[in-house]
């Protein structure tokens, strides 16, 4: 290892540490768990807390004035519960911020029908009420995206093919099968791939082509078919077209103030635009009429202008209270629905799991920190500004150097050796199940001895399964112990994203289990006599 002034430059390998190595017995205070599942049991604070952030706030779109007012309310929130130092933790620049303040969506002939659709994120306004007849792209390949040039012009687009719809019969929601979580406690460490199969990058590959056509056209707007059905509509942001395969970081984003102009986008409910695309196809006459009024945040300090926040707040600890325990999870949303599953859920449960541990009057040894992540959705920017900030901050060889290619390098800020855990809560309503160990397998004795508490609750899986990258791989991927709730889905792939992601989509009692183990877990953590092990670092 080499020394930098304060800091350590390392290189990062991120294998396990346990080397074989049998952890001994845990010590876990039985009777702090006991009083900590009666208080989230019996007194839980979650409803009124979910039911602010999603019902009265509403959607918490990073950039917008819904997530500056969530941050606001919630510090507050945590000074009345005791904890010390609420805050909100500035980073970025993001870039603009973006709320919807109008939309009308009909279908006028051949007769009159409301359309169930939204406005993609970072889509502008259009030119005051568009009317007219839509016109399908109804291209299979380069020659016949060629018939549509100079037809599209000031006209409203359906740019993509309709889509099955298919029956549903098996229940939406579900939880985990012993079947299955055997599955995941036997699971080997993988890393995660995604290939396109031929004909799947095909498609997309044709989609980007209409995309580039769209714009360069100058279409007055483009609709595209949602990806969930009877109702409910996936929504994220804005689509600029980028060549196949440009890397996420470098494709360009609509909320970037140099993205250049972004056409007006919206979505639409499949079942409705498979009728619009059957009945131009049926030579009927169908005439739309669709507004859209947004408006853009450019300026540092405006709502959701440039520069975003985290809210930050502890618990302090005792003997070891400079050493730090942390849980949080993201709090923005996309805008359709409350995000209520994701992930108003995951921070309620964060900061009721933080009121528990004060309620109680407990004394952990190192300090509980709570985080809760802006710009998650759009890259686990807060996180990682976060983990920049306090922990690791990546440095990035310089083009043609020899460095290119190697280990990823570090700067280590001093309270990297300071961290014990993260843990993150996310994805959905479900109630907790386990813990993914993101590779951690010194952990997974330790975790067992914790899980003992809340077998009867359901959770008692530890997996070496991957899974998405949530906030947790913020903190990991810089050789920190990062780690991941398991949880039951419910219905969360059908809602998350969607307009129907709202309050009543949550499952109460299995947030209230999700409190007593988060709490419990952190407890466990900030009491024991060693921080938990970590990844094993590899000098270059």
């Amino acid at each position: 290892m080499r020394r930098c002034g304060a800091v350590l430059l390392v290189g990062l390998a991120l294998t396990s540490s346990s080397l074989g190595v049998l952890a001994p017995q845990e010590n876990v205070d039985r009777d702090a768990v006991n009083r900590i599942k009666k208080e989230a049991s019996e007194h839980s604070g979650l409803r009124d807390v979910l039911s602010y952030i999603t019902d009265v706030i509403g959607a918490r779109l990073t950039g917008s004035p819904g997530i500056q007012q969530a941050q606001k309310w919630i510090v507050g929130k945590l000074g009345e519960y005791g904890l010390a130092n609420p805050h909100l933790e500035l980073w970025g620049p993001f870039g603009r911020g973006w709320s919807l303040e109008g939309f009308v969506s009909n279908m006028t002939k051949p007769g009159f029908n409301p359309l169930i659709a939204y406005p993609k994120a970072w889509s502008p306004s259009t030119q005051g009420a568009i009317r007219g007849e839509p016109i399908y792209l109804d291209a299979k390949d380069e020659a016949g995206l060629q018939l549509y040039r100079g037809k599209l012009r000031d006209r409203i687009v359906l740019i993509a093919p309709p889509r099955e719809v298919i029956a549903h019969f098996e229940p939406d929601a579900r939880r985990l099968s012993d079947e299955q979580l055997l599955r995941l406690a036997n699971a080997a460490p993988s890393g995660q791939r995604f290939e396109l199969s031929p004909e799947q990058r095909a498609a997309q590959e044709l989609l980007a082509k209409k995309w580039r056509l769209v714009y360069s056209e100058g279409a007055a707007i483009a609709l595209q078919p949602g990806s969930g059905d009877g109702g409910t509509l996936w929504v994220t942001s804005a689509t600029i077209p980028a060549p196949i395969g440009t890397p996420y970081d470098r494709a360009p984003k609509p909320w970037a103030p140099d993205s250049g102009p972004v056409i007006p986008q919206a979505v639409v409910a499949v079942e409705q635009y498979n009728r619009i695309i059957r009945l131009l196809r049926e030579g009927v006459h169908v005439e739309l009429e669709i507004e859209i009024n947004s408006r853009f945040y450019s300026e540092p300090g405006s709502a959701g202008g440039l520069m975003e926040h985290n809210v930050i707040a502890e618990l302090p600890g005792t003997d070891l209270k400079d050493e730090i325990v942390m849980i949080g999870g993201c709090l923005d949303s996309w805008h359709a629905g409350t995000g209520a599953t994701d992930n108003a859920a995951g921070a309620a449960i964060c900061i009721e799991a933080m009121r528990v541990l004060k309620a109680l009057d407990l004394h952990p040894r190192r300090t509980i920190r709570l985080g809760l992540w802006s710009g998650e959705e759009q890259g686990r920017l807060g996180s990682r500004a976060y983990v920049a900030d306090h922990f690791a901050r990546r440095i990035e060889p310089v083009a043609g150097s020899s460095q290119v290619g190697t280990a990823p390098r570090f700067e280590m800020k001093p309270e990297y050796y300071k961290l014990s855990a993260y843990f993150d809560l996310d994805d959905g309503t479900g109630r907790i199940r386990g813990v993914y160990l993101r590779g951690n397998e010194a952990a997974r004795p330790i975790f067992r001895s914790w899980l003992a508490d809340f077998k009867d609750l359901g959770a008692s899986t530890l997996t070496s399964a991957s899974f998405d990258l949530a906030d947790d791989f913020s903190f990991a991927e810089v050789g920190l112990p990062g780690f991941f709730f398991l949880r039951d889905e419910i219905d969360y792939g059908r809602i998350a994203h969607t307009n129907m992601d709202v309050y009543d989509r949550i499952q109460e009692d299995d947030l209230r289990q999700a409190v007593a183990v988060v709490a419990s877990f952190a407890y466990n953590a900030a009491v024991r006599d060693e921080k938990l092990p970590r990844p094993v670092l590899a000098a270059h």
